[in-house]
């Protein structure tokens, strides 16, 4: 499965709620824009930039036009500035790196106003990742892998 990721980063030692959410952002008039494998991998990096503010990720999965992921959100941001947050650096990434996107999104706005979230405790986390992981399936979504392959180096002899 090419497109999900996982990671468990080390957890702010300040903060000692728990507060993982599962959220779902959706692209803005529903394009298929996570069909390729570089824009996922943008948009996850674009993600895990927030760890260094204690943000802790887990699975992350994407439907297509839309991406579930589970989150541990630190004490200090509620769920809207978490959201804000998370959606304005991702954005912000996904237009440097792929301006393409610039076309499609002349405005400027990636993400619709529609989110999703709720609270994953630590029971349940398993059973949300299992969804997670399965997006692709459960969309019938075929993820293309168009990073770009480094060549061996060839020496002339």
């Amino acid at each position: 499965m090419v497109n999900v990721l996982s990671s468990v980063s080390c957890k702010n030692e300040k903060d000692t709620r728990n507060n993982w959410v599962t959220f779902m952002f959706k692209c803005k008039s529903a394009y298929y824009c996570f069909e390729k494998q570089s824009h996922i991998d943008t948009c996850a990096a674009a993600f895990k930039e927030h760890e260094r503010f204690g943000f802790e990720f887990r699975e992350i999965g994407f439907g297509g036009n839309h991406v579930h992921f589970q989150v541990n959100v630190p004490k200090r941001y509620s769920l809207t500035t978490a959201e804000i947050m998370l959606k304005s650096k991702s954005s912000l990434r996904i237009f440097e790196q792929h301006p393409g996107f610039r076309k499609r999104y002349p405005r400027g706005s990636f993400w619709s106003g529609y989110e999703h979230h709720q609270s994953t405790g630590l029971q349940d986390i398993d059973e949300s990742a299992e969804y997670i992981r399965n997006q692709t399936q459960h969309h019938n979504i075929t993820v293309v892998d168009d990073r770009q392959m480094h060549l061996a180096t060839f020496n002339a002899e």
